[in-house]
């Protein structure tokens, strides 16, 4: 549909131009018909002209005239052509002696629309022909001007009227080119919009996993610790309900933070992002949860970026809500941050069902982490230990003074 409407508007634009060109030279061809019939020969005696031979205008000039304006209707489909088919009547009037008027005016309308509508070697082509044109006629013709000067000013007319043309090109090409950066910066713009909301949609989507998964997959666990000892134990069936509701509690209070980026009609609530100094209340949460967890740290704790502080989090938490719901019985969790002068080292160890769950491990969740180390430039390695378990772990490289 666009190209047909495209097609649609260029034919029209074309009929006009052809349109235009053709009442131009209608008026030019009208114009210069007035003035060759009213021009006297007798009057070319002013300024030192000789007059032997002159032609008084009669029918056959006339044609000349109208035959030299005729080529001004295909002045911009073919220039140099134009150019050249009208310089030939010009150069017959002035070759028989027909004088006066201005049956140049075609010709000077024609270089014009050659410099201006072709390039710089054919409009260079186009003013040599003019130029080549009027001295031969300057020659042949019955008419002596005796002032080299009336030869200068011809010729200089002649450069003027093609730099003229040759600006307007320039500037139309000039023109052409800032719309054509203008369109290239838009589409540039649009895709690096379009780039910038991609990532952002990522980014939401592993900030939701992360929340949703830790969250739901320790009140799963709760959930079910819950069922078993409902009976038996109310009480601790009990403590079990009030760990998945507070835990509820902090999923919908995580994910109203994330998702509130995303409206344009409220304000999004705003709270610092979760990093490695929340880790005790993470690993108390997954002790409460049936995974026994420790976490060691090691070396001197700085400040983070905060990029690397939330991926560094979150990778814990994911590692944690793996072991959580794959390592099995009994299994034991290691939560273990080093601080290196120019590296931060994160691992999460279980001893649990190790590579045999592996298959298991690989969810979305460890691909959004894969994704969050890549970002930061760090090293990610995951996979089930020598001596039974399973391990994820990440190094992130730091700037001197991170």
């Amino acid at each position: 549909m666009w190209v047909l409407t495209w097609s649609y508007s260029e034919a029209v634009r074309i009929d006009r131009t052809r349109l235009h060109d053709t009442v131009l030279a209608g008026v030019v061809a009208a114009a210069t018909v007035v003035l060759f019939m009213l021009y006297d020969a007798e009057r070319l005696e002013i300024d030192g002209l000789i007059v032997e031979g002159t032609r008084a205008p009669d029918a056959f000039g006339t044609a000349l005239v109208v035959l030299a304006c005729v080529p001004l209707a295909v002045r911009r489909r073919w220039p140099l052509a134009a150019l050249c088919a009208g310089l030939v009547p010009e150069t017959l009037l002035t070759a028989f002696g027909y004088g006066g008027g201005v049956p140049g005016l075609a010709g000077l309308v024609l270089l014009f629309s050659v410099a201006s509508h072709r390039g710089l070697a054919v409009a260079l082509c186009g003013l040599l022909v003019s130029l080549t044109a009027y001295a031969f006629g300057a020659v042949a013709g019955p008419i002596r001007v005796t002032s080299w000067s009336d030869h200068v000013v011809v010729a200089v007319v002649l450069v003027a009227v093609w730099g003229a043309g040759r600006s307007l090109r320039l500037r139309r090409a000039y023109l052409e080119e800032l719309r054509d950066r203008a369109n290239r910066l838009e589409r540039a713009h649009a895709a690096d919009t379009r780039a910038a909301r991609a990532e952002e949609r990522s980014r939401i989507a592993r900030e939701l996993h992360d929340v949703v998964a830790h969250h739901v997959s320790v009140m799963i666990v709760q959930a079910s610790a819950a069922r078993r000892v409902l009976a038996s134990d109310p009480e601790l069936a009990g403590e079990a309900l009030s760990a998945i509701e507070h835990t509820g509690r902090m999923a919908m209070t995580e994910m109203r933070n994330i998702v509130g980026v995303l409206r344009t009609d409220a304000r999004a609530e705003l709270g610092p992002q979760p990093g490695l100094q929340d880790l005790p209340a993470l690993v108390e949460q997954m002790r409460e949860a049936g995974l026994p967890t420790r976490l060691l740290v090691e070396g001197e704790s700085r400040p983070l970026p905060a990029g690397v502080d939330l991926a560094a989090y979150r990778l814990i938490q994911e590692g944690l809500t793996n072991s959580l719901r794959h390592a099995g019985v009994g299994a034991e969790a290691v939560v273990t941050v080093r601080h290196k002068p120019r590296e931060l080292d994160v691992r999460v160890e279980d001893d649990g069902a190790g590579g045999s769950g592996l298959s298991k491990r690989s969810g979305h969740g460890l691909v959004g982490i894969r994704e969050r180390v890549a970002l930061y430039g760090g090293i990610l390695s995951i996979g089930p230990l020598a001596g039974g378990g399973f391990e994820v772990r990440a190094r992130f490289p730091l700037k001197d003074g991170q």
